[in-house]
């Protein structure tokens, strides 16, 4: 509990800080929501100035961020001005569409790149583990837009996927939800494959060339007990790292995919926000994503308590 606790007050302490920042950053930035009124030769500029003084946007900074805090302890995450209601009950459905579509795709990304990058270890310089690593490489030059787009236009095309929404008219609505999905998490997992199984491969060469390896091939132990049993625990710390980054990293490449592709979630909401110059939603999608990293990286902490002892007696 000692051990949690104190990775429970650092990601606390991330989070203050990333608030902060955000704060700081929203007062540096050109403009508000009211901006786009001053051009606007109908709306005087006593009326403005008395927008800003009713939404709050007038007092200091120190009195808007104890006054967003509040809101946070209360879960409304501030007042959006652009939807005039209070920013938690906007985010709770797209949060629910944002997850099922980030945790299928790591599900099924992890699924396919341990085997893939366990065999990749085994199998090195042959021809298989050349061709693999030319279509990982491929894969990890094109850009998630540019996947998104191509897919998209697959969609389009064809007529075969849905090209948007994560719904459509219908009795059947969990298949109907899992069609919709099939496409964004193809990018997202082609996305974040290359570098899970790079990561997965040469965790377990390095575990593979090592000395209670050839010691347990001496002994006569099978070989898929081997793999299995011994050098994938062996090489699991890396992973489990790894596995706590991806979850925010992926959050944060779903949130464009969500944008182009038409998925409901937090993508389409957090431009929507960024154009108007609502500052609370933003703050609110940015508090989240470090929320997604901060509770992945505390996962991957207690998965790596419970399975290396050494880091149980420091």
């Amino acid at each position: 509990m000692r051990y949690i606790g104190r990775r429970l007050l650092h990601g606390l302490l991330l989070l203050v800080g990333v608030s902060l920042l955000s704060f700081v950053f929203a007062e540096l930035a050109p403009g508000d929501y009211f901006s786009e009124l001053r051009t606007d030769p109908r709306v005087s500029a006593e009326t403005v100035a008395a927008l800003r003084a009713q939404s709050g946007l007038d007092r200091p900074l120190p009195v808007r961020y104890a006054a967003w805090v509040a809101s946070v302890l209360r879960g409304d995450f501030g007042y959006s001005l652009a939807y005039n209601s209070p920013v938690g009950p906007l985010l709770w459905g797209r949060v629910r569409a944002t997850l099922l579509l980030t945790g299928t795709a790591t599900l099924l990304a992890w699924l396919i790149a341990v085997p893939l990058g366990i065999w990749n270890a085994t199998a090195r310089g042959t021809w298989g583990d050349s061709v693999s690593k030319v279509v990982l490489s491929f894969l990890l030059a094109i850009p998630d837009l540019l996947l998104a787009i191509v897919f998209l236009m697959l969609a389009v095309e064809t007529g075969y996927f849905p090209a948007g929404g994560m719904v459509s008219s219908g009795p059947e609505r969990v298949k109907d939800v899992a069609w919709h999905l099939v496409l964004p998490v193809a990018v997202l997992v082609l996305g974040m494959l290359p570098t899970l199984v790079r990561h997965v491969r040469a965790s377990m060469a390095e575990a593979i060339d090592s000395p209670f390896a050839l010691s347990a091939r001496a002994q006569g132990i099978p070989r898929q007990r081997l793999l299995f049993r011994h050098l994938l625990p062996a090489a699991a710390n890396p992973l489990i790292s790894l596995f706590g980054f991806s979850l925010g990293t992926l959050l944060s490449a779903s949130l464009l995919v969500e944008v182009v592709m038409g998925w409901p979630g937090l993508g389409p909401l957090f431009l929507e926000a960024i154009v108007a110059r609502d500052f609370a939603l933003v703050l609110a999608v940015v508090m989240l994503s470090a929320s997604f990293l901060v509770v992945g990286n505390l996962l991957a902490d207690i998965l790596l308590y419970r399975m290396d002892p050494r880091i149980r007696m420091k």
